[in-house]
């Protein structure tokens, strides 16, 4: 062997040595007695009374040990107190393996790192790594929030969370609950997948989905994969006592907003925005719609519904029997109820009679105005060409129809019913009697005139949600398909695949 050979080999053996003795750093035990015993050819050695084991910068005191000195392994009995630096786990019993520098123990644990305080039924602690694994009632209590699981990752020195099953996030007001999730302390930042759910006070509402993506430092939420977003109103209404009119009793009437599409987006500033894109249906008490896009401005009271392109189809809006198309519709809500919609752009407006389901009484204009009261549709504004058709009836008997044109129109309604039409510039009229009308009433119809069947109903999105009444409960097991332990490691490999600066709260989106 030359020279240089026997240099290599020699820092080979130096660095193989050195390895080997951090592996083998053997933990240190001392107490106020102690004795020693062989058992299967095993040497150990109990230690009683202020018990204090070491190893490196990990300390931990207990009431009694038992050290297997072969396996530089020991067992922890009473009050047992382990600490590295700012961190202190605790527990009745554990056990801590010296060569894995790990403590573990199976009767309840708590982990306070001055940041976060982390109690489990059973934990498992990494020294080295700062990384611990518990499971079974597990609890994660910062400044800000409540965490709790089945299982947990606790990353301690980037902050970082992995939970899976039954996972729930309590902050001041909202509540996040999911199969699994991974949440990032200093941003505060979330990721959520599978039987999502987020619900707030603040405005009463939930959101529903499959993958949720929350940067609260940002007011923003985004919510993929089946999202459904539920809004309950309520406000006191004055109902007659049946056996005294002069009697009056409140009566809580309740509504609720429901708007499901393909994507939603919540901004929760000073704007205050909820957003729903692509296959968007809500329903909301006899109003409904169908559209590519709406934005819900929370604060204001407003629904704009609209296209997203040129080529896009209308919104459609269905309130009672009148349906409403136009480039975009706008509804104005006051004290929870609508008030006024605007259908701005290539307007039109039909009302199918309820008693002769062929008759549609219709209206296109550019713009159209619709007021709203307590018995429903007060009046109607329309403006820019306008052309109608008017059914008549003589005390609820048909008799013929009007057509129409003008500048402007107003539509005043009575129970229901349209009651008087006033055209304003350049009006036209050409009456057509019953008997030219009875048979033939779908050859009046103006251009672009369309029954839209598929009216969105409150049963239909419900059911189409992946939701049931057992997995609304909080004390529900959300994991029904999914093992913990695959949970765990998709989410492990997406944390891997998350880029550092969506992490960090400098993402950048646009509203």
């Amino acid at each position: 062997m030359n020279f240089k050979n026997k240099i290599f080999f020699l820092l080979v053996l130096l660095c193989t040595a050195n390895i080997f003795a951090q592996q083998q750093e053997y933990i240190v035990v001392n107490g106020d007695s102690l004795s020693g015993r062989t058992v299967n050819g095993e040497s150990i050695r109990e230690v009683f009374g202020h018990v204090v084991l070491t190893q490196g910068n990990v300390r931990i005191t207990c009431d009694h040990a038992i050290q297997y000195i072969s396996r530089n392994d020991a067992e922890l009995i009473g009050n047992v107190i382990a600490t590295q630096d700012t961190l202190t786990i605790t527990t009745t019993h554990g056990f801590y393996y010296g060569n894995d520098r790990k403590a573990q123990s199976n009767s309840g644990v708590t982990l306070n790192d001055k940041k976060v305080i982390l109690t489990a039924d059973t934990g498992v602690y990494f020294f080295d790594q700062n990384r611990a694994e518990f499971n079974s009632n597990v609890k994660l209590v910062d400044t800000s929030s409540t965490l709790t699981s089945q299982t947990l990752i606790y990353y301690k020195d980037q902050g970082k969370t992995i939970a899976v099953g039954n996972v729930k996030i309590v902050e001041s007001k909202n509540i996040i609950r999911a199969d699994s999730l991974v949440h990032f302390r200093d941003s505060r930042i979330t990721f959520a997948d599978n039987h999502v759910r987020i619900s707030s006070s603040a405005n009463n509402s939930i959101i529903f989905g499959n993958h949720l993506e929350d940067y609260p430092e940002k007011f923003y939420t985004v919510v993929t994969k089946n999202p459904l977003f539920m809004q309950i109103d309520s406000s006191y209404i004055k109902i007659s006592d049946t056996t005294n009119e002069e009697q009056k009793s409140d009566s809580l009437k309740i509504d609720t907003l429901i708007i499901k599409s393909e994507k939603m987006e919540a901004y929760r500033d000073t704007i205050n925005i909820f957003k729903a894109e692509d296959s968007v249906r809500i329903v909301r008490g006899e109003f409904a719609s169908r559209n590519d896009y709406t934005e819900y401005f929370r604060g204001k009271g407003e629904i704009v519904t609209k296209k997203i392109s040129e080529n896009s189809n209308q919104p459609v809006i269905w309130y009672e029997n009148s349906q409403l198309t136009g480039d975009s519709v706008t509804i104005f809500l006051r004290e929870n109820k609508i008030y006024m919609l605007d259908v701005d752009k290539s307007a039109f407006i039909l009302s199918q009679n309820q008693k002769y389901e062929n008759r549609f009484d219709q209206m296109s204009g550019t713009d159209i105005k619709i007021h709203f009261d307590d018995n429903g549709i007060r009046e109607t504004d329309v403006f820019g060409g306008i052309h109608s058709i008017y059914y008549l009836y003589e005390e609820n008997d048909p008799n013929g129809l009007t057509k129409s044109s003008s500048d402007s129109a107003k539509i005043i309604f009575s129970n229901k019913k349209v009651d008087e039409v006033k055209l304003f510039g350049s009006p036209t009229s050409e009456y057509h009697p019953e008997n030219k009308v009875e048979g033939n009433e779908l050859a009046f119809t103006l251009p672009g005139f369309t029954v839209y069947k598929n009216h969105p109903l409150k049963e239909e999105l419900l059911s189409q949600n992946v939701f049931n009444k057992n997995e609304l409960n909080e004390n529900q097991n959300s994991i029904k398909n999914s093992s913990t332990k695959n949970l765990l490691k998709q989410q492990v490999d997406k944390l891997k695949q998350i880029p550092k600066q969506q992490t960090n709260g400098n993402n950048n989106f646009k509203k």
